[in-house]
């Protein structure tokens, strides 16, 4: 797959794309990302969220937001949460657009996003925890470089639902 690939902050009025993602998604889907629907905030509850975050100095933010764009449209998204600055934080990955996953898309957004976080969040290790049984993001976080430390049920965040997950952890070079 050719075309220009950007990795930059969210704006936030670019929000909606995870918003929507979540919001229009099937119920298989998000079962499939360990969602339960009935935990997701409403959309109105969501925005007002992420404007009081976007607000805040990045040193105390809840989340840091990053846009995927090919030839300058979002087909990606990542974020981060369980951030404590300059130390460590645990990463999101989302490809919107069913017909892109599984194209080694999310391997180069994925590659691209860590060098952010660790640049802007200035960061010593990122750690990404997606369901076990979702092999995508697995195998994605290994071509990357992550290092595998464990499996375990866990509840990842108020969306999810108690879940197998598998974590992974990448530390700063040098």
């Amino acid at each position: 797959m050719t075309g220009a690939r950007i990795v930059r902050p969210l704006e936030p009025d670019e929000v909606d794309v995870r918003i929507d993602y979540f919001h229009d998604a099937s119920d298989e889907y998000l079962l499939h990302l360990g969602v339960d629907r009935a935990l997701l905030p409403s959309r109105d509850a969501w925005r007002a969220h992420y404007a009081a975050d976007f607000a805040r100095p990045l040193a105390e933010r809840d989340t840091y937001n990053l846009a995927w764009e090919l030839d300058g449209r979002i087909v990606g998204f990542s974020s981060v949460d369980n951030i404590a600055f300059g130390e460590e934080a645990f990463m999101h990955l989302h490809i919107v657009e069913e017909p892109r996953r599984r194209s080694g898309l999310g391997t180069e957004f994925v590659h691209l996003s860590v060098a952010e976080y660790f640049r802007a969040l200035d960061l010593k290790r990122l750690f990404c925890q997606p369901n076990a049984f979702n092999v995508a993001p697995n195998r994605t976080l290994q071509r990357v470089g992550f290092r595998y430390v464990f499996t375990k049920e866990m509840q990842p965040s108020a969306i999810n639902f108690p879940q197998p997950l598998t974590r992974w952890v990448i530390e700063r070079p040098g």
